[in-house]
């Protein structure tokens, strides 16, 4: 998918069971936690639309500029999802039916970076949020009703394997391949 607004279709690939996903936990427990990367920027400036970037700008009280998002539609404007989970649920040029704006390697767990963690994202800060991101119908329809059960599982939720919900304190660049670490006091 290149940089143009392209509308989501959903083919029907075959889908990871749970048991292959609980197989995977060494590999998604393996994330890094010093240090992580953004492996993909998506923006979607209309419903069913997806927009592959190779940079974004995040600003503070918007979230990635351009994305349909926002304050006025949701509290928290931009959701950070594993990149090690979704290669687990769809090739590469699927990952962006997730629905999140940043795709990173990097341990998202509550534990790791619980709310209120602020993690720096290229030149950017945000801050994780109190509110969990959860599956949803549409993300059991594009990677099937296992993988859903799965990330809302115990060990799901405690990985924050859908990810996490964040808002921007203070606005940035955002690119591929720029570091996401956590901002520890």
């Amino acid at each position: 998918m290149d940089a143009r607004s392209r509308s989501v279709t959903a083919a029907a690939p075959r889908h990871a069971t749970f048991a292959e996903l609980e197989a995977a936990l060494p590999t998604l427990r393996a994330a890094p936690r010093e240090r992580g990367v953004v492996e993909l920027i998506v923006c979607r400036p209309a419903v069913g639309e997806r927009q592959v970037l190779p940079a974004g700008e995040l600003r503070a009280g918007a979230g990635l500029v351009g994305d349909r998002w926002t304050p006025l539609s949701r509290a928290e404007p931009l959701t950070v999802i594993s990149s090690r989970l979704v290669a687990l649920l769809a090739d590469r040029e699927r990952w962006p039916l997730a629905g999140d704006q940043l795709y990173v390697d990097f341990d998202l767990s509550a534990e790791h970076v619980p709310p209120g963690t602020r993690l720096g994202v290229g030149s950017a800060v945000i801050e994780v949020s109190v509110e969990p991101h959860t599956g949803c119908r549409k993300f059991r329809d594009r990677f099937g009703p296992d993988a859903l059960r799965f990330i809302n599982s115990p060990i799901g939720r405690e990985l924050s394997l859908r990810g996490i919900n964040a808002h921007v304190v203070t606005g940035g660049a955002v690119r591929v391949g720029d570091a996401i670490s956590a901002l520890f006091d």
